[in-house]
């Protein structure tokens, strides 16, 4: 499948060009239940050998597992891509957990 360069899309006035859809990474380290690394790796190959260039990661997927997931993934590849990452989250919330510190 070739990607047409039309569809590609520029992020704000200045920003990166993107394609229109992204790759989510969550379900890659077992967030909706058991992930399968090798076929992990080879979603994300098969998404930049054909065109796409955003994935979204986050530091509480898979407690971290997700960030280095990626970075194996995108070795060799890395300035092929852009990465969109959330921080901070956490994946279950106690009772005292407050958003803002003090």
């Amino acid at each position: 499948m070739a990607i047409n360069t039309n569809t590609i899309r520029r992020l704000g006035t200045n920003g990166p060009r993107v394609f229109p859809l992204a790759l989510g990474c969550m379900g890659m380290s077992g967030m909706y239940g058991q992930a399968d690394e090798g076929e992990s790796i080879a979603t994300i190959h098969a998404a930049v050998d054909h065109g796409i260039n955003l994935l979204d990661t986050g530091d509480f997927y898979g407690m971290g597992h997700n960030e280095l997931l990626v970075g194996r993934a995108l070795k060799g590849r890395r300035e092929k891509v852009l990465l969109s990452v959330k921080f901070g989250a956490k994946e279950k919330l106690s009772k005292d957990f407050k958003l803002f510190e003090k």
